[in-house]
């Protein structure tokens, strides 16, 4: 059974319903010169739950975060947990406790993995206090070396970091900023196997205590580490629920494969990437 698109409860994964932490999306619409990239979404995030947004290219996925996180105009409501974001700007959204990440990391290279945690750490501070390396370790920072498994690379340059270590060192400056939602825009793209395991885990470890969406083409990657899917087609949800429920949904299947296929519900196919539809345009 598939949860319509218009439901009001949370979709069922994670520690849903367990915290008053919450982000909630309401109406939520973005336009671009007459042309609805997010077209009246509504969705509900609590604590615990690892959200997947899927849909093919085009669809409002990428357009939807920047909504959330104000860096493109939007009308509708975005709350988390009861206070209003939308009309807020990307610094005070920041501050509340919503985060992001994009799809190449965003790390000083020349400065060290401690030091990039540190930068994170003191947002609020001064220009001057920047400056000045901390005579100790800020526990929130030991903390986010360990969870990310960055502690032995703690003096490392960030530019000399693997790709798939880059993307968890822009997670762990999000940890140390006490983001509480975190919305990854397709964090394992270009990574390896190994490292896109280390990644779901990695997910999996600080998603407990947050809501934590990450935007993604990789189906492989859905199936494994998911607890709940929204599908997003043409700026609307087309479908919500569980790995299993968004597989079954012949609405989802028509959308990937082109036919709403009877009988047993096939997996859902990857994304044609970004390249191959620029060169298909």
């Amino acid at each position: 059974m598939t949860i319509p698109a218009t439901a009001k409860e949370p979709v069922l994964g994670g520690n849903a319903g367990m915290s008053s932490e919450y982000l909630e999306v309401r109406d939520l619409r973005v336009s671009f010169d007459g042309f609805k990239a997010v077209d009246g979404v509504d969705l509900t995030l609590m604590q615990g739950d690892l959200r997947f947004l899927i849909g093919p290219n085009g669809a409002g996925k990428t357009t939807l975060v920047d909504a959330i996180t104000g860096l493109v105009p939007a009308t509708g409501s975005v709350t988390k947990s009861g206070v209003e974001l939308i009309g807020k700007k990307v610094h005070r959204i920041a501050r509340l406790g919503v985060g992001r990440t994009f799809q190449t990391a965003s790390v000083f290279e020349e400065l060290t993995v401690l030091q990039n945690l540190d930068i994170a750490a003191g947002a609020g501070r001064s220009a001057l206090t920047l400056l000045r390396r901390r005579m100790t370790v800020l526990p929130a920072i030991e903390e986010a070396l360990d969870v990310t498994g960055l502690g032995t690379l703690r003096d490392t340059p960030a530019g000399i970091l693997a790709h798939g270590q880059k993307q968890w060192l822009e997670i762990g400056m999000l940890l140390v900023q006490n983001c509480s939602v975190l919305l990854l825009d397709e964090p394992v793209a270009g990574m390896s196997h190994e490292e896109r395991d280390e990644t779901g885990n990695l997910l999996r470890r600080i998603g407990g205590e947050r809501t934590v969406v990450v935007v993604e083409h990789d189906m492989d990657f859905m199936r494994a580490f998911a607890t709940s899917v929204t599908v997003l087609h043409a700026g609307k949800v087309l479908s919500e629920g569980t790995v299993e429920q968004v597989q079954a949904d012949p609405r989802v299947q028509e959308v990937y494969l082109g036919t709403a296929a009877a009988g047993a519900a096939p997996e859902l196919q990857p994304e044609v990437s970004k390249e191959d539809s620029d060169a298909r345009a």
